[in-house]
């Protein structure tokens, strides 16, 4: 009988697509989602009791609580007898009643509109506004099933092969080079300067650029994610003006990745927007800036829900009608996401009957996160051989560790690098899942891995003291 040829096997797949990663559901997380499941077994023989997911921003997937009044306004959009029963406060009455009014048959199970439900467009372009003082009109807010496919809409625009660069921080986050690597663009790698707290090194990206230019590459994107993942870094608004000066010189469009805007831990590093500070500037007019948020990050955390936006800024209007194009192929972006992505720009105001309860809850949310940031930052920092820069916002750190020559040797002679190996070895024996620094691009001979601070409070001394007792077990393993 003649064997049977198939198309979906590594040899016939396109090699872009087995060239993408992203590290952070990758091997490690395979192999802890199987370690999930041996805990449940009451006969296995793990040398832990319980598994912390640090690899990705999950926050209810570790244990935080989905804030009462965007799932109270979600519940009533999707359930609308509800507000006929006197069981919501006011104001969420009013609002459910706002966005179900302006879809086509007061319904979000209907299509709408494919950038997204117009009076839901209108709250973002309202926030933007309120938060920037500038003026943000609601016909170039496009919303989205999260920041990540916008991104992919934007940079599918933009790349068309390998002679188009990106412009991608080092580290960067895997969904910039695998979708990258799946357009068979050129990443242009810039340096963030870990011995500043993670900065944006101006002169690092000019020689990217020309090192790129030299090489027949064009520079057409500048991705800057700000807070940083999987830094944690904030961005001065000098820095930001240095980062919009030389997007103009080169003629670059600037993906300003602000999903962490309301993740902020330290006063001294306040969040900027490239929208409000492109404003102030000269040359306000002149640079193509596309802006992105998501209901995933914040105090909301609503990571499955998936709804985020982007905005454009000067993008020239044959541009966004291929964009708009583009998201039509698939319709529109879930409903539920568009309500939670108004709500997030919406909030209850002082007056409303809402205030008091959701702002006392949103607070607790925040400061919980600040007080773990900064927890996991000075805990890190005592482990010999672990040096995390401070957290001064978004979910993460990225400290670097020190291994043994040893441990070097052999995890090469393996074919993994050696802050994989060390994160699995970690998994294996703490039950602790962070991502390798190698995941996100790190400079040669340095180590890292990243790791959240999403885990409760109560559980984040476990999880320090886990790292520390095994960093140093592996350090002696093979000193």
């Amino acid at each position: 009988m003649k064997a049977v040829s198939r198309v979906l096997t590594n040899a016939n797949i396109a090699p872009q697509v087995l060239g993408a990663e992203y590290a952070c559901r990758g091997a490690i997380v395979t192999r802890a989602n199987q370690l999930q499941r041996e805990l449940k077994n009451t006969n296995n023989s793990l040398p832990f009791d319980k598994l912390v997911m640090c690899n990705i921003g999950n926050p209810q997937e570790m244990g935080a609580k989905a804030l009462t009044y965007p799932r109270q306004i979600l519940s009533a959009c999707f359930n609308p007898e509800l507000l006929k029963m006197g069981i919501y406060p006011s104001d969420v009455v009013q609002k459910a009643d706002e966005i179900l009014s302006d879809t086509p048959c007061y319904s979000v199970g209907a299509y709408s509109h494919s950038q997204g439900i117009p009076v839901c467009r209108q709250k973002v372009a309202n926030f933007i506004s309120e938060r920037d003082n500038v003026e943000s009109n609601y016909e170039n807010i496009f919303l989205s099933d999260g920041a990540s496919p916008a991104i992919k809409y934007v940079l599918q625009a933009c790349i068309a092969g390998p002679q188009h660069g990106a412009l991608l921080p080092l580290p960067q986050y895997p969904l910039y080079s695998a979708t990258l690597s799946l357009l068979q663009g050129t990443q242009l790698s810039y340096a963030l300067d870990e011995k500043s707290g993670w900065g944006l090194d101006l002169e690092s990206c000019e020689a990217a650029i020309l090192e790129g230019i030299k090489n027949g590459v064009a520079p057409r994107v500048f991705v800057i994610i700000n807070p940083g993942n999987p830094t944690g870094n904030c961005l001065t608004e000098d820095t930001i003006k240095g980062a919009l000066e030389l997007a103009k010189k080169y003629n670059m469009v600037v993906f300003a990745d602000e999903v962490y805007q309301t993740n902020v831990y330290d006063d001294r590093r306040p969040f900027h927007s490239f929208r409000k500070v492109l404003a102030t500037m000269n040359i306000a007019e002149d640079v193509e800036l596309i802006s992105f948020h998501s209901i995933s990050k914040g105090v909301f955390g609503e990571c499955g829900i998936r709804g985020g936006y982007m905005e454009l800024t000067n993008v020239n209007e044959e541009g966004k009608e291929q964009l708009y194009k583009m998201v039509s192929i698939s319709l529109c972006p879930n409903t539920a996401g568009q309500v939670i992505a108004a709500v997030m720009c919406d909030l209850p105001k002082v007056g409303d009957a809402s205030y008091e309860s959701h702002t006392a809850e949103a607070n607790a949310v925040y400061e919980s996160l600040q007080r773990r940031a900064n927890f996991l930052t000075e805990n890190l920092n005592k482990v010999e051989g672990i040096d995390s820069q401070v957290v001064s916002g978004a979910l993460y750190a990225f400290p670097t560790i020190e291994l043994p020559q040893r441990a070097k040797e052999v995890a090469l002679s393996k074919g993994m690098q050696p802050d994989f190996m060390y994160s699995m070895d970690l998994l294996e024996e703490k039950g602790i899942c962070v991502v390798p620094g190698s995941g996100f691009g790190q400079e040669d001979g340095k180590y890292h891995f990243r790791t959240t601070i999403l885990p409760a409070e109560e559980i984040m001394p476990y999880v320090c003291e886990s790292i520390e007792d095994f960093h140093y077990s592996f350090c002696k393993k093979y000193q």
